[in-house]
């Protein structure tokens, strides 16, 4: 039986079999790990920075003894004491392999910034966004019939838009009278309602015609990556995209092997931006 240790490191996933006293970017270098460094392992640099778990890893199959890296040394506390690093990481060049382990390497100290492709494709689709722009003339007020700003706001909606119930926030509120007076009782408001909404709801409120776009951002939260792609809500094209790798994904691509905190129960979602 051999005595050399598994090393794994995530959230890359790779993993190899060491003899003990080889030091961990020693391990990363010859599996190809993204661990990088430029001082020639003395410790100077920092960017071999790796955070070591321990307990049990079901996912990986492994239990990591206290002991699994060698003792913190004096290089690595010069270092810390000097320029500072987050309690629970070691230096890579420094910490040697002495049991199993699971190490995650950060993305500081990865070489290479992760790419993520996940391009939003676009089609032909009805729009029918749950966020709107209204355009409303309302009413003056008048000494005969007593009503508040925001009262008339809404039967100019029911008139002239079909618009229900609506509610708005106390930010809203505020703002409504100057919006008013300022578009001289013409105004622009955003209004939400989802598919189970009973009411609609104000977002947004401009002074007369606002022409600005009415954007929003689709979030794709996979077990992986997850990516946003900022959306033109008036015919759905994709103005933007960008994505990152779920920092969960260290944990182990089992979405059970997760911390709870994570299993939030959605998978994609769309907030509007009036802008």
């Amino acid at each position: 039986m051999s005595d050399d240790a598994l090393v794994i490191f995530t959230p890359s996933g790779k993993r190899g079999r060491f003899p003990l006293g080889t030091p961990v970017l020693t391990a990363a270098r010859q599996l190809g790990v993204d661990l990088d460094s430029v001082c020639g392992g003395r410790g100077i640099c920092s960017k071999c920075q790796i955070t070591p778990g321990y307990g049990e890893f079901p996912k990986h199959g492994v239990h990591v003894d206290d002991e699994a890296l060698s003792e913190w040394n004096s290089v690595e506390e010069r270092y810390k004491s000097k320029r500072g690093m987050i309690d629970g990481r070691r230096l890579g060049c420094q910490a040697k392999v002495m049991g199993d382990v699971v190490i995650d390497v950060p993305p500081e100290s990865q070489v290479h910034k992760q790419v993520i492709r996940k391009s939003a494709t676009e089609r032909v689709i009805e729009m029918d966004p749950a966020t709107k722009l209204y355009f409303v003339e309302v009413a003056e007020p008048d000494m005969d019939e007593p009503s508040g700003d925001f009262e008339r706001l809404c039967a100019a909606l029911a008139d002239q838009w079909q618009v229900g119930a609506v509610t708005a926030d106390l930010s809203i509120l505020r703002r409504l009278q100057i919006a008013l007076r300022k578009g001289e009782w013409k105004v622009t408001v955003a209004l939400h309602k989802g598919n189970h909404d009973a009411q609609a709801r104000i977002l947004d409120i401009w002074p007369g015609y606002h022409e600005g776009p009415l954007l929003g951002l689709a979030i794709d939260l996979g077990s992986t990556t997850i990516a946003a792609h900022l959306c033109d809500l008036a015919d759905g094209r994709v103005l933007a995209s960008s994505g990152l790798m779920n920092p969960q994904i260290r944990f182990g691509e089992d979405l059970m092997s997760r911390p709870l905190s994570c299993c939030c129960g959605w998978t994609s979602g769309a907030a509007p931006i009036p802008l």
